[in-house]
């Protein structure tokens, strides 16, 4: 997909990766509707701010009402609550389930016949490395990016009649607030990501593994689970 005046919905743009993706959508010469339940906390110059809460059915037809010549879907919006599945609150587990997969379905139901209208583009679903290796005090989140994971494959074979490529980003840690208990140098630029991932949507590319841990873990795959 050509960025170059594309229209670009990114959820979750006011801060972290999708502020670096909303940036540098610009900069490629994208129209950006930058996304957050509170619009007034985006502050990127150049943007069109727009209230989008993926947990908020109403918001994210309103949104969609709005961003209406979108070509560009970026499911960027998602939270991480340290939340293990069996000792871990209920509530939370399903609060990563409503943020981490309902979200990008809800806005995906929404924008795809927008893009299908306007002649079709892209969504781009932001994953995780542990779509693939699951951590028992991670378990909510690992869980709910594995879900989207398969959210992002099926929606690819379903989109593709419409000419609507569906990619998936999958990154370790990254230097941003989710991330902010671990050590800096375990940590990806979130603005090298951000490049990549605008790379491989314009190379159509079905993933996109942004790291060298990624890449490993996605090789070990067929390799027996941790049993430890």
């Amino acid at each position: 997909m050509e960025l170059k005046d594309a229209i670009a919905v990114v959820t979750g743009a006011n801060r972290g990766l999708g502020r670096h993706l909303a940036g540098q959508l610009l900069q490629r010469g994208a129209k950006v509707y930058a996304t957050a339940r509170r619009p007034e906390s985006v502050d990127l110059a150049g943007v069109t701010p727009l209230r989008l809460d993926v947990t908020d059915d109403e918001s994210v037809l309103a949104a969609a009402r709005i961003a209406s010549d979108a070509t560009l879907l970026v499911n960027n919006a998602g939270i991480s609550t340290g939340t293990p599945l069996l000792a871990g609150d209920p509530d939370a587990v399903r609060l990563e389930m409503e943020t981490n997969f309902f979200g990008p379905l809800t806005v995906t139901r929404a924008f795809a016949p927008v893009i299908a209208g306007n002649g079709g583009g892209s969504v781009l679903n932001v994953l995780s490395v542990l779509s693939w290796l699951h951590l028992a005090d991670l378990g909510a989140y690992a869980a709910a990016k594995a879900a989207a994971w398969a959210l992002t494959n099926s929606t690819r074979e379903e989109l593709a009649p419409y000419g609507i490529t569906v990619s998936a980003l999958h990154v370790g840690y990254m230097d941003t607030d989710m991330a902010g208990a671990i050590p800096a140098e375990q940590k990806a630029d979130p603005a090298d990501v951000a490049a990549q991932a605008l790379t491989g949507i314009e190379q159509g590319l079905p993933e996109i593994l942004a790291d060298d841990v990624t890449r490993h873990v996605k090789q070990t795959l067929t390799t027996a689970p941790n049993t430890a």
